[in-house]
């Protein structure tokens, strides 16, 4: 095994561009939330850069990614406080770059997912119950469906393949975001105090994330070189075919369509093309594209209709997003690509597994809310989201409000 300067370089990259996902995640978050918690909801994002590096370094990337354990979890002692991660690569794991740099783009992809979730609880969280579940959930949801999937799991050994996270990231955040608005419940605001605080902010939070993506997406290769051009094109023809259908679905559906259609439509596509990237040709990111503008689209009406109070529609964007493309592997995978061929059986491989991370990661979030929710206050008070996460929680404001 060598080093490979051109894999490093571009991994390095990679690595770099999935980090500003997060900050960029919280300026989309914080411009779509109320102009009362712009701060708090911001905060929750970065707050995670912290947390989960420390619980990467000691157990959770071990856990993910250490020797197999029965099909279920890695060996937390293989790489507990970086023993064995260094700069040679690692034959199982990216084996052209340092392997300290494979540790590092995992813990990025790790970092971003429970900051996805929070959108969709958007003020029902105190900073107590929010870093109680970052910690829990990602223990106990994010590292076991890693390690299924990337780590040489169960699901891996089914034949069951996610490139970039569709599966392991936004359907888990996506199903998780469910639980949590089941547990918690909806906001006691009336609609005309709900606005965005900023769509400017909203924006440059979305083209962040654009940018991030193609490191997102095109990293998962794990290489410089054709398969990583690929999922690099079809991460740009995913988003602009998602965000075209989608407009059409809502000009065509409600008569009209206005700039956060174009920003959400935009990440339906990305969240889309995610586990698929590296598996298709770039004509048929166009098809997952047309399947995220009218899916995702069908998903957040839903949620609207039966009263869920998903603030910034997580599970119909990111959950439904991440398992409609993880199965559409089945349907448009080309075997030239990756080794991997579209077929009826890839397609009930991709659906069993999709469906079982969807459900376990429901489960478990939903118990633990309960949970913690049974053994310590968790929730702000109707009061303080009324008045402000700002003010009540941070003593901080974002906007000059009388």
């Amino acid at each position: 095994m060598h080093i490979n300067s051109g894999d490093t370089a571009f991994m390095m990259l990679c690595t770099a561009m999935v980090c500003l996902m997060t900050p960029g995640l919280a300026f989309f978050y914080g411009g779509l939330a109320r102009k009362r918690s712009v701060l708090y909801i911001m905060m929750q994002s970065f707050i995670s850069m912290g947390i989960v590096t420390l619980i990467w370094v000691y157990g959770g990337f071990g856990l993910a990614f250490g020797k197999d354990e029965g099909g279920v979890i890695g060996r937390i002692s293989d790489y507990f406080a970086l023993a064995h991660v260094g700069l040679v690569p690692n034959a199982v794991h990216a084996a052209s770059i340092p392997f300290a740099l494979f540790f590092l783009f995992q813990l990025m992809f790790c970092v971003i997912t429970v900051p996805l979730i929070s959108g969709a609880f958007a003020e029902r969280l105190n900073m107590k119950g929010y870093i109680l579940l970052l910690i829990f959930w990602t223990y106990l949801v994010y590292i076991p469906v890693c390690h299924w999937v990337w780590g040489n799991g169960f699901l891996a050994k089914w034949g069951f393949v996610d490139f970039a996270g569709g599966t392991v990231i936004h359907t888990t955040a996506g199903f998780a975001a469910l639980a949590s608005i089941i547990v918690l419940g909806k906001r006691k605001l009336k609609q005309s105090g709900m606005k965005p605080s900023n769509l400017m902010a909203a924006a440059i939070g979305t083209g962040l994330l654009w940018f991030g993506w193609f490191g997102f997406n095109s990293g998962g290769a794990l290489k410089a070189g054709a398969l990583a051009t690929k999922a690099f094109t079809n991460t740009a023809i995913g988003l602009a075919s998602g965000m075209i259908v989608w407009i059409l679905y809502a000009k065509f559906v409600r008569g009209k369509f206005d700039f956060i259609d174009v920003l959400t439509g935009s990440v339906a596509g990305l969240a889309t093309i995610t586990p698929c990237a590296g598996y298709i040709n770039p004509s048929a990111a166009v098809l997952v594209g047309l399947a995220a503008g009218i899916i995702c689209n069908l998903a957040v009406s839903l949620q609207e209709k039966i009263g869920w109070d998903d603030a910034l529609g997580v599970w119909g964007v990111h959950g439904i997003g991440g398992f409609t493309g993880t199965m559409l592997i089945g349907i448009l995978a080309d075997r030239t690509v990756n080794g991997i061929g579209a077929s009826g059986h890839q397609f009930l491989i991709q659906a069993g597994g999709v469906i079982l991370v969807a459900v376990y990661s429901f489960v478990i979030t939903f118990i633990l809310l309960k949970l913690l929710g049974a053994l310590t206050n968790i929730r702000p008070t109707d009061k303080v989201i009324s008045e402000g996460l700002d003010h009540t929680l941070l003593n901080e404001t974002t906007y000059d409000i009388n």
